[in-house]
């Protein structure tokens, strides 16, 4: 069953986040506080929208939003996604981003954006569900 989050999710979702990241693939080392004030700082964004996945009432993944003003239509914007590892490769991850799909198309939004890890399986995840590689932008950092 998937629902609109809600902020008794929290500390659910840093759970799962934490033994999502916290591995070899994603060289990740999030600590229970550091993966809570993560997820609190995109549930609080003015237009955030998020869905829970549950199996058997308990909480196994989230995609976390927010809506973007664009200057021709307003997009969504997945700031995070995640399915707990014992629940990956059933369908979940995709029925996620079905459940965004379908609120994206009630408001008639403009479509999706995300960024991930290039290196990692998620863009295969991607590209299956209809993602294509943004050629007109660059994802850029800088360390410091």
């Amino acid at each position: 069953m998937i629902r609109k989050f809600e902020e008794s999710d929290l500390e659910s979702c840093a759970r799962i986040l934490m033994s999502v990241y916290n591995n070899e693939t994603w060289e990740c080392f999030w600590s229970f506080e550091k993966a809570k004030e993560y997820l609190k700082e995109i549930i609080d964004f003015k237009n955030f929208i998020g869905f829970t996945l549950l199996i058997d009432n308990e909480v196994k993944g989230a995609i976390l939003c927010r809506e973007k003003t664009w200057w021709n239509n307003n997009e969504i914007f997945v700031e995070e996604m995640f399915v707990s590892p014992e629940q990956q490769g059933n369908g979940y991850g995709t029925a996620l981003l079905n459940t965004v799909e379908g609120y994206i198309k009630e408001r008639g939004l403009a479509g999706f954006t995300l960024t991930t890890n290039r290196y990692s399986q998620a863009p295969g995840f991607y590209h299956k569900n209809g993602f294509c590689d943004g050629e007109h932008v660059l994802f850029m950092y800088k360390v410091i």
